[in-house]
């Protein structure tokens, strides 16, 4: 493995540091306090303070870098062509019923590219990570997708609410950063999904390029992303033609 750079080792340690608080609160879940953003967004006190850890780490080393963050916003500092994106937990309805299946996001854009990502799922103690041109890596081994050819051998992701089911089997995780991260790692082969936040799948898009997978043209400077396709190239085209008005 190449050495990481100093942006992602601030990365790493703030997502250990906000992690604590994770695993203690999901450990104690009688007592969270849940509020409703929407009609399927939540949010809980753990997310509120794990992404102010996040965010104070992230300053203390950049403290010109702007931020998005899922619970705060957007934050614009003197240095607009850097931008940390954090989701604080990805998967917070899955974390609130006890489910141990979410994840810490955060990447790191320079102007409209992600050059470092990170997705942490602290119950597992599994990180996966990517840099530009420095390849992907799941727990300091390196990953790749899938190479598998044939759709009907294929597991995939299927997030959200879609207007036309897939014509093959799907599941539906609840956290699209590890859906994301998984099809990096090879263990899922395609994921899906429709209207989206840049800080759902921010780092996710990083960890795929860098693991030799494909993901559909995205802008990255916008918040609201209207769907995300990503697949190992074997089964791109096959992925996409089972997909009905995707």
């Amino acid at each position: 493995m190449k050495s990481i750079s100093a942006n992602l080792n601030v990365m790493i340690k703030a997502c250990e540091k906000a992690s604590k608080i994770l695993i203690r609160d999901f450990g104690e879940i009688e007592n969270l306090q849940v509020s409703k953003k929407g009609p399927t967004d939540f949010v809980t006190n753990s997310d509120i303070r794990a992404e102010k850890i996040i965010i104070e780490e992230l300053k203390k080393a950049r403290p010109n870098y702007s931020f998005i963050s899922e619970e705060k916003g957007i934050e614009t500092n003197k240095d607009t062509n850097n931008t940390w994106i954090i989701d604080p937990i990805d998967g917070t309805i899955n974390f609130s019923h006890g489910i141990p299946h979410f994840a810490i996001s955060i990447a790191l854009r320079s102007k409209n590219e992600i050059i470092s990502g990170l997705v942490f799922d602290p119950i597992k103690n599994e990180m996966f990570y990517a840099e530009k041109d420095n390849g992907a890596f799941f727990n300091n081994q390196r990953i790749r997708v899938s190479n598998k050819k044939d759709v009907n051998e294929c597991l995939f992701a299927i997030g959200g609410k879609i207007i036309s089911e897939p014509k093959f089997p799907n599941r539906k995780s609840g956290c699209a950063a590890l859906d994301m991260a998984y099809v990096a790692a090879g263990r899922y082969d395609g994921y899906c999904q429709k209207n989206m936040k840049i800080w759902d799948i921010a780092a996710g898009i990083i960890l795929i390029k860098e693991a030799g997978g494909i993901i559909n043209d995205l802008s990255l400077h916008d918040i609201e992303i209207s769907k995300v396709l990503a697949s190992s190239p074997n089964i791109a085209s096959k992925f996409k033609g089972n997909l009905i008005n995707f």
